[in-house]
């Protein structure tokens, strides 16, 4: 009998090599129309953005905010679109259709051989930004979450694999061998704009209480590799990235070090979505204040 998993991940397989299939036209405007329906339903992940939004745009009206939340939506079923057609993008694709502000800020820890870790938020398309990395020679580690069904969760690290990047299953060991790739002089790429566990890092975001993982500010203390944020946004061709660097607290502890640290790096996630909320790609909880719930 075949397993709702199995039939789950031949959808998507067989998803996947239509889309890369029809014409690139036909593909975008489908996967906008499906954006728009979505939209129209007024489902939970639609809401969610909403709720978002109005976090980060409070001042915008009910029709605005809907309107937003629209266009957002359009971005993340482009960011799929993306993800499907993408291998078979050549580099020439790739690198034409990126821009990039403080591109230093990237290539000379990884040609001085100190290793960088790049915190980003959920926007615009981070595997483009990763193959552009990839193109240009820059060796990238990153850490893919397991998904279910397993062969769905074994496409994903084959696809950023063939990007060029190691990809990491989240395990208890990621931590140390991310931590050696750094010392070897190598670019760790983090999404790193939500952790509600009980080890998520508190931070002011938006002028309310939300989480973020420690784990890149913790990397770059204890490797003494850099640390830069990334935003990544959609422009009509490609995709733009914004570096901004993080100056690591040197007062107190460890963990002191570390709070302040994630703190920055949500303070540039906020630049980022302030100026393009539409490609902030987040519907799920991020706030923990209202009814939040602690994990148990």
């Amino acid at each position: 009998m075949i397993s709702r998993d199995d039939l789950t991940a031949s959808a998507y397989f067989a998803g996947w090599r239509i889309v890369r299939w029809l014409p690139e036209t036909t593909a975008y405007r489908l996967f906008q129309f499906v954006a728009d329906r979505v939209s129209a339903g007024s489902g939970k992940s639609f809401s969610r953005l909403k709720s978002n939004l109005h976090r980060v745009a409070p001042k915008l009206s009910e029709a605005e905010i809907e309107e937003l939340a629209k266009l957002g939506m359009r971005s993340y079923l482009r960011y799929w679109c993306d993800t499907f057609r993408s291998p078979d993008w050549d580099s020439q694709r790739i690198k034409s259709t990126v821009t990039v502000n403080n591109p230093e800020l990237l290539f000379e820890p990884v040609r001085s051989k100190r290793g960088v870790v790049v915190a980003l938020p959920h926007a615009g398309n981070w595997d483009h930004a990763g193959s552009f990395f990839c193109s240009s020679g820059i060796p990238l580690v990153t850490v893919v979450e397991r998904l279910k069904p397993e062969k769905l969760f074994r496409k994903f690290l084959e696809y950023r694999e063939a990007i060029g990047m190691e990809a990491l299953p989240l395990d208890g060991r990621v931590m140390g061998t991310l931590a050696t790739r750094l010392r070897e002089g190598r670019l760790v790429a983090l999404v790193a704009d939500r952790d509600l566990s009980r080890s998520g890092i508190e931070v002011d975001f938006f002028d309310g209480p939300a989480r973020m993982p420690a784990g890149p500010a913790l990397l770059a203390i204890r490797t003494g590799a850099d640390l830069i944020t990334a935003y990544v946004s959609y422009t009509e061709s490609g995709i733009h990235i914004d570096f901004r660097k993080i100056e690591i607290p040197q007062i107190g502890d460890e963990s002191q070090r570390v709070k302040a640290t994630v703190q920055l790096c949500a303070n540039n996630f906020a630049i980022g979505i302030a100026a393009h909320p539409q490609d902030w790609h987040m519907m799920q909880r991020i706030w923990v204040d209202g009814d939040f719930v602690e994990r148990k």
